[in-house]
């Protein structure tokens, strides 16, 4: 093998080294950005059944609101009848 061969192959070399530990360190980060990504999705869907949870008993008593108030209607309109 002449120098210059060796020369080549020795910066071929460095060079897949190189290469290689910047694919790691990006798939390194894909992971993390994996990761977030999933605690990200788990925090929303906790905070919209953590509002559902708090909101409920007013959503309830709209709900008997309403009710009653469809009740009252409906009985005026069979009284007017």
């Amino acid at each position: 093998m002449t120098p210059e061969e060796h020369s080549l192959l020795m910066r071929t070399h460095e060079l897949a080294q190189e290469n290689n530990a910047i694919l790691r360190k990006m798939r390194r980060a894909s992971l993390w950005t994996t990761i977030f990504r999933v605690i990200y999705w788990l925090i929303l869907a906790g905070v919209g059944v953590g509002t559902y949870y708090v909101l409920q008993p007013y959503l309830m008593s709209a709900a008997k609101v309403l009710q009653q108030g469809e009740s009252v209607i409906n009985s005026l309109n069979t009284q007017s009848r």
